[in-house]
């Protein structure tokens, strides 16, 4: 039975790599893949989809929205540091598939309670302003299932399944944010076409794919547990807590993680003194930004001159830049380490916004400072990704097989917080004139991340400018001739 790509029988001798398998077979990377698609993909097409519904139920108005959007991002900042303790000690197949089935429950009662309320039927009368109460509470659910799957399968499920191989590590990593990024791209365009033939339509089209998957996504990840032997050993607990015991003995029951302040401060601790820490929040960073192809930065393109096809081509033109990047990272990766591939992805991300958001700040013409601005965006999703890929490599070495879990959904809950940062950026400065101002906010945020992961790798590495060996040597001389110098000299 496959245990790991890394022989623990071997622990004694050196390591050799001709030793490792230099890829994950393929039995086990497919059905890993093909699960990982479908949660994906389920969650891409559902969340911009509930987007739809809601404009059509509430046309007029974005106030259903902001309040559908802040209880998703509530509930991820609330409530994910007891989805990384549950992780961290539950069954590594019980988490998944708890994931997996309560996800597409709630997914399902949401697109029912959508279709009655989008075709009119009588019942949805009774329900009043608590229908959108009840899909808030749905939408938290589903956004909770959506990180425990994400954050079991990307930051523990893949470690665990590489072993020490770094090449299978940065093959596995890659390949899932490819699948992400596709389905970015792909699932909202798929939903958006069948709404704009049929509101009703596309609810039961997302309503058939939520529970058509969930055989096949749960199938596919129980093989991938049941042939990797090392997915079904006992996670160790932390040592020094005192209560290891009774957190094994309810390991398996959800909503007992649900326990309270002192768990989650004791986290947040935990994730700010950890030597991952200053990558993590600096990749945490990035998600304060207008500068993506989302609502906000969209509806200032409409408002200037942009039209459904200019901003198709753009956001398509994206995507093919941040997959390039899942290309580009293993390999820089491969030819330096993964610090200064980081190093060297988040100074590209901040040199093309600093020229677009100049660009967009000093040319008069509305529309040429909009493209302006489009293009710098477009060429910073490599950096952005890349820079990406790289502090989860570093995350997935550094942090303790014990608190992967804990700490990573302390990571999405930042990243969440930061998303409602610009979320709330856009609301104060809601005119399409006062769009600049979160474009300055989003530049400040990309750099200060600039600045910590700099200060990481400065404590890390003891320098941050690596010059090559040839002028190395040439200073050398130079800087001890100085010091020879120096000694000798009665001045």
């Amino acid at each position: 039975m496959y245990s790991s790509l890394s022989s623990s029988s071997s622990a004694a001798q050196p390591r050799n790599e001709a030793n490792v398998p230099p890829e994950i077979p393929s039995a086990i990377s497919k059905k890993l893949y093909i699960s990982h698609f479908l949660s994906t993909w389920n969650s891409r097409v559902f969340e911009f989809g509930a987007i739809l519904y809601l404009a059509t139920i509430y046309p007029g108005t974005l106030m259903p929205m902001s309040i559908y959007a802040l209880a998703r991002a509530a509930s991820a900042i609330l409530f994910s540091s007891a989805i990384g303790r549950y992780i961290d000690t539950a069954n590594r197949l019980h988490v998944v598939r708890l994931s997996i089935v309560l996800q597409r429950l709630v997914v399902s009662a949401s697109c029912i309670i959508f279709w009655a309320l989008i075709s009119g039927r009588h019942w949805t009368r009774n329900l009043g302003p608590g229908s959108l109460a009840i899909l808030a509470v749905f939408a938290s659910i589903q956004k909770l299932c959506s990180i425990m799957n994400l954050v079991s399968v990307e930051k523990d499920w893949v470690v665990v399944i590489a072993g020490q191989n770094e090449v299978a590590l940065r093959a596995l990593n890659a390949q899932m944010r490819r699948i992400d990024l596709i389905c970015k791209l792909a699932g909202p365009f798929v939903i958006a076409i069948i709404h704009g033939y049929s509101a009703q339509v596309a609810v039961l089209v997302n309503l058939s794919m939520n529970l058509a998957s969930i055989v096949v996504e749960y199938h596919t990840i129980a093989r991938v547990y049941a042939v990797v032997s090392a997915l079904q050993e006992p996670k160790i607990l932390p040592p020094n807590d005192e209560s290891s015991a009774d957190q094994r003995a309810i390991a398996q029951n959800f909503w007992s993680h649900f326990n309270g302040v002192w768990s989650t401060l004791h986290d947040f601790s935990v994730y700010f003194h950890h030597r991952a820490f200053r990558p993590s929040f600096a990749g945490a960073l990035l998600y304060f930004t207008v500068l993506s192809f989302s609502g906000q930065m969209v509806t200032y393109l409409l408002s200037a001159g942009y039209n459904s096809v200019h901003i198709a081509v753009a956001r398509t033109l994206s995507v093919a830049f941040e997959l390039s990047a899942t290309w580009i990272a293993p390999i820089l990766m491969s030819k330096i380490n993964p610090i200064r591939t980081g190093m060297w992805f988040v100074n590209w991300q901040a040199m093309c916004l600093v020229a677009g958001v100049a660009c967009f700040w000093t040319v008069q013409n509305q529309f040429v400072a909009a493209s302006g601005l489009v293009a710098a965006t477009i060429l910073s999703r490599v950096g952005l990704w890349g820079f990406d890929l790289s502090v989860q490599v570093m995350v997935q070495r550094e942090v303790e097989p014990e608190i992967r879990g804990s700490f990573s959904s302390v990571e999405a809950a930042w990243q969440n917080m930061f998303e409602l940062c610009a979320f709330t950026s856009t609301i104060i400065f809601s005119k399409p004139e006062q769009f600049r101002w979160p474009v300055v906010m989003s530049l400040v945020a990309v750099s200060t991340a600039g600045v910590l992961y700099a200060s990481f790798v400065r404590l890390r590495r003891g320098h941050l400018l690596h010059l090559p060996p040839c002028i190395e040597r040439k200073t050398r001389p130079s800087r001890m001739g100085y010091e020879t110098i120096s000694e000798t000299s009665d001045v």
